[in-house]
Order: structure tokens, then C-alpha cells, then sequence
């Protein structure tokens, strides 16, 4: 018998702990490339893609130690950005001369002379509010790495003496509840974060628009919400959790793209032992008389029993497309149909022949990138209005004709993913609805006319950039369920609102159990649908193997 995988990174990261543990590993993969959303591909002859995932920062750190990545076994080499983040504005009537631009990035003085430019009250203030999100991301850091149930199992000893003992096992927990508890009167702050709206934390630190505006994306990026969404200031926090080479915050590339990711992780795996089979979709998971899973059914017929079985796979699919009838409590069930999904994302992947010359920041010499086209380049920012106005027109069943736009040129730095001279260029758009207005869907017209307003939107900005793309792949919501596997094109797993976060994720637990486990026995749930969340995280597949382990019978031949 062995420990059975359904699998994306989370799924990889259970593997190779798992394995590491002495428990037999195997992982089964859907596609023809392991990785889930976490993918490097050649769309276009001679460019590799980052297909849908596309930048890394929120792998945790202990992942890199524990499965040897610091010290390039396993292939991972990644590019830290600096600076990070290019906001161009388009001139305007009342704006004269050249047009202006906002970049960030670790330098302080600079970001100072950068903010200065446009509001010195917001320069001045900076500083301080980074500080503040910092002290409130290590705060909540070790939560991030705590199971729900072993948090449930506190909550529920009765009694000083039990509560000491449920703490003593788990020495995690105790850690979470000292850093929280280090917040002291902060409390109240991250108690805003999970609840106020973006725009009411940052219109309170802020005064200029094109600084608020791009701070806001990290408030909204893969959700459908505004900025005045309530709990939307706890997706601008959870993008800050991150770090690249222990610097809070910081994003990168990986060398040769997000696939080496994924790639990197499967071959710790089998380095300790364990099996990674491509191109073998799991159909059914195997639930014997006794309500306990004993293994799956591939898509070939083919049965393989396992003593555990964890799925990587939405919570959707997990248990409403692979469970067989029956499985599940009515209850359970009902509470997993009202999951929220609701996916605003359209990735665009486009091979250019040259690096986009900016209006605001003209390049220099044309085969030369810039410091700004490292950036995550964020079009259409000059408020926070306009990406409110794009969240409106999708509620209504309709893409704007200014959506909000995040460009990244990650062979500005890496090299090995375009030929000379050449460029990947990733788009990660918004809002586009799963379900378009007046039953129109998304066929590859309606995909071209959208890539055409995104492409008129960058123009504006960067002259030129049409007449230099080579390729492009347009992947829409129901692109996104249907190729990686993401329930309405959700790129969390589901949305990371505060009724799905913590206790609360993947469901409010009404059967009385608590992830990683499931209602069903020997089935646990590993991938991004589970507490913490989404992102190229780890933490859902380490927690969910950490589970295992610390209850695995001491028998020698016990799986």
C-alpha cells in the first residue's frame, strides 16, 4: 500500500515529505507535465511560458532548507526583482511634457524620490506602512503552517490541563498563538486586514491615486472584488506573505519559468523514492464498504490501492466529481455546492520580438531591458476607479474596455525563455467573467476581440507593442478550469474570502471535521482549497503531510 497523490506542487511537496518519512509515495498527474498551474511550456516554437502561474515568492522558506533547493540540487535558480513593481500613466489634458510613472522596489531612498513625485505626505508615509504590513505578516506567519484541526483540537480541549497538553502536541500551534499574541494592541489592526476593504486601509495611509491604485492590485489580483470590496485588504496581506532569499516581500523569477518549480519539487520526491506518473488522470477515488478510501480508479480502468489518499485537486473536484454516492453526508455535501469560485482572471501569453518601449520610460537602447521591465508592470492604474469601473462591468456580464493589466517580461532577466532579442511577455487580466452577457462564450473570436482591447490598452502606453508580437495564447476563465484543472478558472482554489479562510477553508465544518481531513477516513485533502490557500505556497501539502507523519503507526511495515 502506499500514500496516493492527486497532484499539482502542493501535491509534490506532501510527496517528498511523506517520502522523506520512510511512507511509499505515489504521484499521479493529469497532464502530460507535472506541475498543475505551476507549468513551464513551449506554446510558440522557441518561447517558454509560463502558462498560468507566473512569478514566486510565497513558497515557504523551510520548503527550500528541508528539500535541499539552496544549494541548486534539484535545479531551482531564481532572479529576485529589483525594483518590482512600474506603474506608467498616459498623459493627460491637464498634464504637460512627458508622462509620468511610479516604480517601487526595496531601495527606500528611491521609493522616497519615486511617492515624492507625486504626494511627499505619501513618501513620508511609506516607510511606515510597509513596516506596519511587515510586523502584521510575521505576526500571522506561523499560522500559515498550522492545521485546522490541530487549532480545533485547542479550541475544543475543555479545561486549563487539556488545552496545556493539546499545545504540547503541538509545539506549531504554540507558536502561532505567541506571535499573534506579540501583536498586543495591533490585534485590532490584522482584525481590519481580514475584514475592511482595501480602500479604506490605504485611502487612510495615502493621498495620491496612482499610488493607492497600485498597491490596490495586490488587494484584487485573482479575485473577483474591488477595492471597496469588504475583506479585500486580506488579498493585498497574503500576497505580502512571501519572501526571496529572506527578503519579506520579495518576488522572482525561477529560472526557465514556473515549471522548474514543480519540477524541482518532483525530483526531491523521487530522489527520496517516490513515484511520479504523468498523464494518468485519477476518475474515481475508491471508498470501501466501511467509508474509508482505499485507493483510486484511473481513467483507463486501472485500480491502485493506497492506505491514505490526498487530493490535490479543488475541493469541487475532489468531492463532488471523484466521491462516489453516497460518501459524503447530505450536509457536507450541501456546504461544498456554496464553495465561491467566481473566477475574474485571463491569462495572456504573448511572444514579442522586442521589450515594450514606454512612453513614460523610453527605453535606452532597444536590446537592452530596463530596470523597469523586470517589474510586475501595471497597466491601466492612474486610480483606483478604473479597476473598480473593469470589477463592475464583470458582475455584469461583460469585460471592460479598460481592464486591469499586469504585464511581466520575465526573459528580461532570464535568458533561456526566448531567443535572442526576443520576448516572453505574461499578461494577468482582469475582470473578465466566466459567464459572459446575452449567452456569448468564449470561443476564439470572443477571445481575439478581448486580446485586441488588451493589446490597444498596452499600445497606449508602450507605442508599437502590437506590431511586435510574434504569438499569443488568450486563456479565459473556462480555459483555465478546463486545461489545470480550476474550478470556475479560480486560481486559489477557491476565493480567499473571509467565509473561506482559517477554519473556514474549504467549508464551515459542519460534520465536525477539520482539514486536512475530510468526512471521508483516509482521505485528506493537500492542495490550495485547504488552509492557508492559494499561490504557489507548499504550506496546504506540508501540513497535510505533517498530519500524516505525526500519526503514523510506529510499525515498521505500517503503509
Amino acid at each position: 500500500n502506499k500514500e496516493l497523490i492527486h497532484m499539482c506542487h502542493n501535491g509534490l511537496v506532501a510527496a517528498a515529505y511523506l517520502q522523506k518519512s520512510g511512507l511509499q509515495t505515489c504521484v499521479l498527474e493529469r497532464r502530460h507535465v507535472i506541475g498543475g498551474a505551476a507549468v513551464t511550456e513551449e506554446i510558440i516554437p522557441g518561447f517558454k511560458f509560463s502558462r498560468a502561474s507566473y512569478v514566486l515568492s510565497l513558497l515557504r522558506p523551510y520548503i527550500y532548507t528541508d528539500l535541499n533547493f539552496k544549494d541548486n540540487k534539484h535545479g531551482l535558480k531564481v532572479y529576485p526583482r529589483n525594483p518590482s513593481s512600474y506603474t506608467p500613466l498616459i498623459e493627460t489634458e491637464w498634464q504637460k511634457g512627458k508622462p509620468r510613472s511610479l516604480t517601487l522596489g526595496k531601495d527606500e531612498e528611491n521609493n522616497w524620490k519615486q511617492i515624492a513625485g507625486f504626494s511627499i505626505k505619501d513618501a513620508e508615509s511609506y516607510k511606515r506602512y510597509e513596516k506596519q504590513l511587515e510586523r502584521i505578516v510575521n505576526s500571522i506567519d506561523p499560522l500559515l503552517d498550522t492545521s485546522v484541526s490541530e487549532i480545533m483540537e485547542l479550541f475544543e480541549a475543555k479545561g486549563f490541563w487539556n488545552k496545556f497538553l493539546a499545545f504540547r502536541r503541538n509545539p506549531q500551534l504554540l507558536k502561532a498563538v505567541k506571535s499573534l499574541g506579540s501583536l498586543g494592541a495591533d490585534i485590532s489592526v490584522l482584525y481590519e486586514f481580514f475584514t475592511s476593504p482595501a480602500t479604506h486601509i490605504l485611502s487612510r495611509w495615502f493621498e495620491s491615486e496612482p499610488l493607492k491604485a497600485t498597491l490596490a492590485t495586490d488587494a484584487v489580483i485573482g479575485a473577483m472584488a474591488a477595492p471597496h470590496s469588504p475583506g479585500s485588504a486580506y488579498t493585498l496581506l497574503h500576497h505580502c506573505m512571501g519572501q526571496i532569499d529572506g527578503v519579506r516581500g520579495s518576488w522572482g523569477y525561477p529560472e526557465g519559468g514556473m515549471g522548474t518549480v514543480t519540477k524541482a519539487l518532483a525530483a526531491a520526491a523521487t530522489s527520496y523514492g517516490a513515484h511520479v506518473f504523468t498523464n494518468v488522470e485519477v476518475s474515481e477515488i475508491r471508498v470501501n464498504e466501511d467509508g474509508i478510501a482505499v485507493g483510486v480508479v484511473t481513467a483507463d480502468g486501472c485500480e491502485i490501492n493506497a492506505g491514505v489518499v490526498l487530493s490535490n485537486a479543488t475541493p469541487h473536484i475532489t468531492y463532488k466529481n471523484l466521491l462516489p454516492d453516497g460518501a459524503l453526508p447530505e450536509q457536507f455535501k450541501t456546504a461544498v455546492s456554496h464553495i465561491n469560485y467566481t473566477s475574474p482572471v485571463t491569462k495572456i501569453n504573448v511572444a514579442l520580438r522586442e521589450l515594450p518601449n514606454f512612453r513614460a520610460d523610453p527605453t535606452v537602447s532597444e536590446k537592452r531591458a530596463m530596470p523597469h521591465h523586470q517589474c510586475t508592470i501595471h497597466i491601466n492604474c492612474e486610480n483606483m476607479d478604473l479597476i473598480t469601473q473593469a470589477y463592475n462591468g464583470a458582475t455584469d456580464g461583460y469585460f471592460s474596455q479598460r481592464p486591469m493589466i499586469e504585464m511581466v517580461l520575465p526573459s528580461s532577466v532570464d535568458p533561456t525563455l526566448a531567443p535572442p532579442g526576443c520576448h516572453v511577455c505574461l499578461l494577468f487580466t482582469q475582470f473578465t467573467p466566466y459567464h459572459l452577457k446575452d449567452g456569448d462564450i468564449w470561443d476564439d473570436k470572443k477571445k481575439q476581440e478581448y486580446a485586441n482591447v488588451v493589446f490597444s490598452n498596452i499600445e497606449e502606453y508602450a507605442p508599437g507593442f502590437k506590431e511586435s508580437i510574434i504569438g499569443m495564447e488568450v486563456l479565459s476563465p473556462p480555459d483555465l478550469e478546463q486545461i489545470f484543472g480550476l474550478t470556475g478558472g479560480n486560481i486559489f482554489h477557491g476565493a480567499l474570502s473571509l467565509d473561506q479562510l482559517f477554519l473556514c477553508r474549504s467549508t464551515s465544518q459542519v460534520c465536525g471535521v477539520y482539514p486536512p481531513y475530510t468526512p471521508v477516513k483516509n482521505l485528506l485533502l493537500c492542495g490550495s482549497g485547504t488552509h492557508p490557500g492559494g499561490g504557489v505556497m507548499g504550506a496546504p501539502g506540508y501540513i497535510a503531510a505533517q498530519t500524516l507523519i505525526k500519526n503514523k503507526p510506529k510499525t515498521k511495515h505500517s503503509h
